[in-house]
């Protein structure tokens, strides 16, 4: 019998990819293709996309992985369609039509109920989602049938504009907090309206500070002669951290873990406080938590990072 060929080693690699999702795949799909194609060691995603929805799934590699939970608590940016008159079962496309009412709704009318969910609201989560109840996800009770009660929860919609409205379809932007459910706002708005609805189209278009400008599809990343080149560095998702620039004697205390007085000692320090992206010599090296009195506490770290030698 003979012995299977040894698979090729996994390699270290460290960067973003900005993928355009495509409609049908789930994230984790998404991810283990990519994954392949770049031969990657370490990889995860910031915040899963619906199958049905596409747009920007920032995938993670390497030491970009530590910084990732970043863009989990990110605000994110949606287009949408809401098909009004159409409920399912699901909120969206993937649902069976479980209700049909006429849709005879004005321009000004939905101007008027989208007022009604700009800033701070309640949302209940749907049945078909992967939050977890006594360790088993509501979508697996949705699909035996079962529904149980769901606490609202505080969600914030930053921002939300008609696009266009064709009747039947709404098509919004929606900037929103971490754990909001637009294909719920869509059926809530529909709810407003009176006429019900449900989700025909979903595309997320930023995450943070990222945006769809220079997104990669599965198709562009296969094809690709240089895949690696597609990667952004690591400190795409600090973009919006002030910078500290060390010198290499604190470089070196820092990869170390040292709480750090920075004083005049260091080449570039912002002001006020708070979380900083930290760099020697042009290259990252972590982020911490800058104080009072400039005293700078370690807080995630670049393991490929080179030790900085001591000056002497």
């Amino acid at each position: 019998m003979n012995a299977r060929p040894a698979r090729k080693p996994r390699d270290l690699v460290d960067g973003v990819l900005l993928l355009d999702k495509p409609v049908g795949l789930s994230s984790n799909d998404a991810l283990i293709k990519a994954k392949r194609v770049l031969n990657a060691k370490k990889a995860g995603h910031t915040g899963t996309l619906d199958p049905f929805a596409t747009g920007l799934l920032p995938l993670c590699f390497g030491e970009a992985t530590k910084f990732s939970q970043d863009l989990l608590e990110a605000d994110k940016t949606y287009e949408a369609v809401v098909h009004l008159g159409i409920m399912t079962t699901t909120g969206d496309t993937e649902g069976e039509v479980i209700e049909t009412r006429e849709v005879d709704v004005t321009r000004e009318q939905v101007e008027a109920a989208l007022a009604r969910f700009r800033g701070p609201i309640l949302q209940v989560p749907p049945m078909y989602s992967a939050l977890k109840r006594d360790g088993k996800a509501l979508y697996e009770y949705a699909r035996e049938g079962i529904t149980l009660e769901r606490e609202a929860r505080p969600v914030t919609i930053h921002g939300l504009c008609v696009l266009d409205y064709q009747a039947p379809f709404l098509k919004i932007m929606v900037t929103c907090s971490k754990g909001t459910y637009v294909r719920v706002l869509g059926e809530d708005i529909g709810a407003a309206l009176g006429c019900g609805a449900h989700l025909k189209e979903l595309r997320r278009v930023e995450v943070g500070a990222l945006t769809v400008s220079g997104m990669v599809t599965l198709d562009e990343l296969l094809a690709h002669p240089d895949p690696m080149s597609l990667l952004r560095p690591v400190d795409a998702l600090l973009s919006t951290f002030p910078e500290v620039e060390l010198t290499a004697e604190l470089a070196k205390r820092f990869l170390q873990g040292q709480r750090l007085a920075l004083g005049k000692e260091a080449v570039m320090v912002p002001a006020g406080q708070g979380r900083v992206r930290i760099y020697h010599d042009g290259r990252l090296l972590g982020t911490g938590q800058l104080g009072e009195y400039a005293i700078l506490a370690p807080e995630r770290l670049i393991s490929t990072a080179p030790q900085a030698p001591a000056q002497g």
